[in-house]
């Protein structure tokens, strides 16, 4: 049984690896922001595990010929801050605005899962949730801010920061699990998985 990522982080990635767990990557192409806007008045989890959902069905029924028993597991995270959620900046003003909203202060990285299993081919059993983090912000001074921007690092992550690169000098602290700051939740893998009838155990590679 082949693990399938529909996502093109390198961080989850390097999260499931580290864990025994070398996946297939595929990654979904969605139209992230026609389906947030489609969804605009639905609750911020429900809203991150949509676009988690769109990205592993769309993967799964591009794979399902070459690999019919494979397991898809699709993941979107965002940051919930003043009660809007804020994605991947794109551009160094969005990233600069967004740490002067949130620094000094306390967010939580919502990140939506989706595990699909397919038989035959087709989409068979389906699993699908969200983890909340909290995660608290330092106070970078203006040279520190300009300099992280600078290493284009906040641009295209969600909520311009991260936790396993530069952006951890700038996080005092989180509340929960750390793992799903970096994309993908173990814990709630681990359940999604078994609602599948799957062991994280039996993917694990050899070493």
């Amino acid at each position: 049984m082949r693990l399938v990522l529909a996502s093109a982080s390198p961080a989850r990635l390097g999260v499931l690896r580290s864990a025994g767990i070398d996946p297939l990557v595929a990654v979904s192409e969605v139209d992230e922001d026609a389906l947030l806007a489609a969804h605009a008045d639905e609750a911020p989890e429900k809203k991150v595990t949509l676009l988690a959902s769109a990205k592993a069905t769309t993967v799964a029924r591009r794979v399902g010929d070459t690999h019919p028993d494979a397991l898809v597991v699709g993941c979107d995270s965002m940051l919930f801050l003043d009660g809007a959620l804020a994605g991947k900046p794109g551009d160094p003003d969005t990233a600069r605005e967004r740490w002067t909203a949130m620094a000094g202060r306390t967010g939580e990285l919502v990140t939506g899962h989706a595990v699909l299993r397919l038989a035959g081919g087709e989409i068979d059993r389906v699993a699908e949730g969200h983890a909340v983090t909290g995660v608290r912000f330092a106070e970078p001074t203006p040279d520190e801010l300009e300099a992280y921007i600078a290493t284009g690092e906040p641009l295209n992550v969600a909520g311009a920061f991260t936790l396993d690169g530069r952006g951890g000098w700038f996080v005092e602290g989180i509340d929960g699990d750390p793992s799903n700051v970096i994309g993908i939740s173990l814990p709630l893998l681990r359940r999604l998985l078994g609602g599948v009838g799957v062991s994280p155990v039996e993917l694990w590679t050899g070493g």
